[in-house]
């Protein structure tokens, strides 16, 4: 057996699937010196490069005269044009109207499963032979293996994506070490302790303003971003979806195991006695961040990268707020584990329509993963990305009137997660977000499920979106129903389809792990 890296779906409707079909068959035909990137070095003139990227955060878009999108000009010879995901709009919904309309990107990142979408009708180019040629730092830099899972995700065992590759854990249980020293607790051990660790912050005031409204612990709508109690139980879990990993000896679906069970069991207590959040099934994720940003919860599951906005927002009513990684409570009976995914997911995808612009697609792509342009691609244009103070580059906070900079490398190791903290964090951060990568690395494994392509929920929408799953996690946790609702989910989630999936699954689990 050879090493393996063990690291949503929103189908068109028929009539947008037919449009996308149309549009990306017939937008290839007209080519002229900006969209044919030989007839473009030719007569000197930049190829133009729409990229579309969701969730950028916020800023504007630049323009064309933007310094960041000239420098990258001066240096590829491509200038980009970023497109994002309107305010107010859903990404996927808003990412399959893009490519049901004539206005496609010529490079994107796909989401909600539209890479399979692309691939199935023929809309997304093959990057086996263009990858060497034209991105030669992205096909060196990435590892094999990744390139072996993202052939694994095609039925022709093709190259049709760029994956995201990150070779530490990704997200980690985060916890108020004030609010501990306040409470005069220690790191709880077991889930017992953690629980009695809640009950001190639900009534001892950590937040010192004199009045009951801690959350001890909290998540956000549909279960999401609570995946530390899920963790403690051996549940696979990922931004509160289940996943796929090995139980008996066999690739299952984590959310019909014995473990989701008890888990969920040991969730609705905390509900029960307001040591969770009641409003987690009603939060949005801005709500969700603004409870944490104002120093109401004690304990919750996210990134530690992003800590620094976050934490610099808890300082202003609280000077002395400190968060630690919190290894994970025991469950008797239970190994406990962060999932983590390093590699396979789709990152960017060149749509057919766009294959007179592959090439400086490409180059675009391969100047971020050139390591001669990294120090550019942490700190960008000073002014607008960063600023210099004391001879150090230091990263601007995001404004809504300061125009964003492109990034298109998703690739992360040890030594590149290391550089970020020490040349992007504040000096008083960096060791708290470097001791919460150390803790969380202990306790993080690679799943099974890592880059398991979502053709294995082809005919299946409702097994995919893990719909099902959501509203028994939900009705059990709020005691609309009992706990042994669970043996139902567990029952319907195989006749709707679960028994038929899982056989993929194991079959594709088979062929990637030879």
């Amino acid at each position: 057996m050879t090493k393996r890296w063990l690291g949503k779906s929103v189908q068109l409707t028929g009539l947008a699937s037919l449009l996308a079909v149309t549009a990306l068959a017939g937008c290839s035909g007209k080519e002229d010196a900006a969209g044919d990137p030989g007839a473009a070095a030719q007569s000197g003139k930049s190829v133009q490069v729409k990229v579309f990227k969701s969730h950028m955060g916020v800023g504007t878009i630049p323009d064309a005269n933007n310094p960041h999108v000239k420098y990258v000009e001066e240096k590829t010879g491509v200038q980009y044009q970023l497109m994002t995901t309107p305010p107010g709009s859903e990404p996927t919904e808003y990412l399959n109207l893009l490519i049901a309309s004539a206005d496609m990107p010529d490079i994107l990142r796909p989401i909600g499963g539209i890479e399979q979408t692309l691939i199935k009708q023929g809309g997304a180019l093959a990057l086996d032979d263009l990858l060497p040629k034209y991105a030669p730092n992205v096909w060196k830099n990435i590892p094999q293996e990744a390139w072996d899972v993202v052939r694994s995700a095609s039925q022709d065992g093709k190259i049709y994506y760029v994956p995201k590759v990150f070779l530490v854990p990704e997200r980690a249980p985060l916890i108020r070490k004030d609010w501990l020293d306040k409470v005069g607790l220690p790191l709880p051990k077991t889930t017992a302790e953690y629980k009695e660790v809640l009950k001190a912050f639900r009534d001892k005031d950590p937040n010192g303003n004199g009045k009951p409204d801690e959350l001890p612990t909290s998540g956000r709508e549909f279960g999401k971003w609570m995946d530390h109690l899920f963790a403690m139980y051996g549940v696979a879990m990922w931004e509160g979806s289940p996943e796929w990993d090995e139980y008996n000896g066999q690739i299952q679906y984590a959310g019909v195991t014995p473990n989701m069970k008890a888990a969920i069991s040991f969730i609705r207590e905390l509900y029960a006695e307001k040591l969770l959040d009641n409003e987690t099934f009603l939060n949005k994720g801005d709500i969700w961040t603004a409870k944490i940003n104002n120093n109401l919860v004690g304990s919750w599951y996210h990134l530690p990268a992003n800590l620094r906005d976050r934490f610099t927002a808890m300082q202003k009513s609280a000077p002395n707020a400190y968060i630690i990684g919190m290894p994970l409570p025991k469950a008797e009976g239970f190994q406990a584990f962060v999932t983590q995914k390093s590699m396979g997911e789709p990152e960017w995808i060149i749509p057919t329509s766009a294959k007179g612009k592959a090439e400086a697609s490409l180059k675009l792509l391969d100047f971020f993963y050139d390591t001669n342009n990294a120090e550019f691609t942490r700190f960008g244009i000073e002014g607008m990305q960063h600023q210099v103070v004391d001879g150090k580059k230091v990263i601007l906070p995001a404004e809504d009137s300061r125009p964003l900079g492109l990034g298109m490398r998703n690739l992360t190791t040890k030594d590149d997660m290391d550089i970020r903290i020490k040349e992007t964090i504040p000096e008083n951060m960096q060791k708290m977000v470097s001791d919460i990568f150390e803790i969380s690395t202990a306790d993080a494994r690679r799943i099974a499920g890592d880059g398991l392509p979502n053709t294995v929920y082809e005919g299946f929408p409702d097994i995919q979106s893990h719909k099902l799953f959501q509203e028994y996690l939900t009705k059990i946790v709020i005691g609309e129903w009992p706990i042994e609702k669970f043996d139902e989910f567990v029952d319907r989630w195989k006749k709707a389809g679960g028994e038929t999936v899982t056989k993929r699954v194991q079959e594709w689990y088979a062929k990637v792990k030879k």
